[in-house]
């Protein structure tokens, strides 16, 4: 999927958003009534912030809802350095003189597309005050710019992931932000269906997916003493396709999860010993 920059001058925005459509089903299991809030919101063009922590499914969930509301999806990963023209678009050279190139959300706001702003948090609040326009009545993007206001096209759906596991002081969303959206709360699913999931997203079997969800509880068990951040889904999953190859559960769980997951030795030596545990 791409990230929603660099867009070509001269191509239409029709052409564009081929590039953006999700050709089959995401594979995404409900754990409640998430899909049903997300189209509630969808059909109010209520913006969407889904909350939880780093691999429990929320950029699953989006491509999810985007295949099945049949709208293209736009993904933009925010990282510190991110500015605001990055999003909106800027005026760049090329062999036609200074041409305008569209942002990702402009693109998005153009044409109707779900713009997913991915862990917002981690960009600049200066940055994330462009979206505020969007997120009430008047869903305008203006284009300082250009001295343009954009009107939103009507099916166009703003959605952020922010996850509170990292809230600081430094590093947080305004309120005068979070409380312009509607929140979905994720978080990792219960045993069985952790199970499930685990099962058919890396091929495993059933006995060898509970292994690896059991050994995920324990790991975050650690978290808050010594560990910053728990196991995720996603880890379980790739410790999952690392076994589907032939590879030791132990030692696929070292490369997927412990590893990953901290440099401390301790917690190295806590987390292997969780692994051991349950095999």
């Amino acid at each position: 999927m791409h990230q929603g920059t660099g867009f070509a001058a001269g191509v239409s925005g029709g052409e564009r958003l081929d590039d953006f459509r999700i050709a089959s089903e995401p594979y995404f299991r409900p754990v409640a009534n998430e899909v049903g809030l997300f189209e509630a919101a969808f059909a109010s063009r209520m913006p969407i912030m889904l909350k939880g922590p780093t691999g429990c499914g929320k950029t699953r969930f989006v491509e999810h809802m985007a295949w099945r509301l049949k709208r293209p999806l736009i993904t933009v990963s925010c990282h510190e350095d991110m500015t605001a023209s990055d999003l909106v678009g800027r005026y760049l050279l090329d062999a036609d003189g200074t041409v305008w190139h569209d942002g990702p959300l402009t693109l998005a706001v153009r044409s109707g597309a779900i713009c997913y702003l991915d862990e917002i948090v981690e960009a600049r609040q200066d940055t994330t005050v462009v979206i505020h326009s969007l997120t009430d009545d008047r869903r305008i993007l203006p284009l300082e710019k250009k001295n343009e206001v954009l009107k939103a096209h009507p099916d166009f759906h703003l959605v952020i992931s922010y996850n509170p596991g990292y809230q600081s002081v430094l590093k947080d969303l305004k309120e005068s932000t979070k409380q312009r959206f509607a929140a979905i709360a994720f978080s990792y699913p219960e045993e069985a269906i952790e199970t499930e999931i685990v099962a058919t997203e890396s091929g495993v079997d059933r006995k060898t997916a509970t292994t690896l969800v059991r050994i995920g509880q324990r790991a975050r068990n650690l978290k808050g003493h010594g560990l910053e951040e728990g196991a995720s889904t996603r880890m379980l999953i790739n410790a999952g396709l690392l076994a589907k190859r032939g590879i030791p559960i132990e030692e696929a769980c070292e490369v997927a999860l412990v590893l990953p997951i901290t440099d401390d030795p301790d917690m190295r030596d806590a987390l292997k010993a969780a692994v051991a545990t349950c095999i």
